[in-house]
């Protein structure tokens, strides 16, 4: 939820492969969200092993990362940021990304912030990490009605996740024009 308040509060629309039509096979919705997107966020922390026998680390992200990469160097109209919770540890588990500055947060909500913050620099008005805060305790506020109304049991579904989504554009709308009237 963290990344879905940061991108938010640079005035972007979150998005996710589950909000495509499920007829689509899955790979080939990511494919299609990645070439439909400018940018992709792709945080290598969250490859762990599960706690369930057999342990096994899902590599879906760094997949997914490998995809993105493929796709700007085949088209070149796409930007990807790699995020990681520990320094060092990227050239450990991919180091294919060697020379790649990753963004580390240290598994803390406003590291994510303030790596998002670095990811996205402008040149213009930045939403600081208090804004994106603001906006991520709303959205955590939101939960338990957007459960409730799309009858979801869990945020990614699509339509809940699609409304996450509309709900956290519409606060850092809010946010943003608090600071800038």
């Amino acid at each position: 939820m963290a990344y879905i308040a940061g991108v938010s509060a640079f005035g972007m629309t979150p998005r996710a492969t589950l909000e495509i039509p499920g007829s689509v096979r899955r790979l080939d919705r990511i494919f299609e969200l990645l070439s439909s997107c400018s940018y992709s966020i792709h945080d290598l922390s969250r490859v762990q092993l599960d706690r369930s026998a057999p342990a096994t680390p899902r590599f879906n992200m760094p997949f997914e990362l490998g995809l993105a990469v493929a796709h700007e160097k085949s088209r070149g109209n796409h930007i990807w940021f790699v995020f990681e919770s520990m320094d060092h540890r990227i050239m450990k588990s991919l180091s294919d990304l060697n020379g790649t500055d990753p963004y580390i947060h240290n598994g803390r909500l406003d590291g994510v912030f303030a790596q998002i913050g670095n990811a996205f620099l402008r040149t213009g008005p930045q939403p600081t990490v208090p804004r994106m805060r603001t906006i991520y305790r709303g959205l955590r506020a939101s939960v338990p009605g957007i459960l409730h109304e799309t009858g979801s049991n869990s945020l990614f579904a699509a339509r809940a996740f699609q409304e996450l989504s509309a709900v956290a554009v519409g606060l850092a709308d809010e946010v943003v024009l608090a600071r800038h009237p």
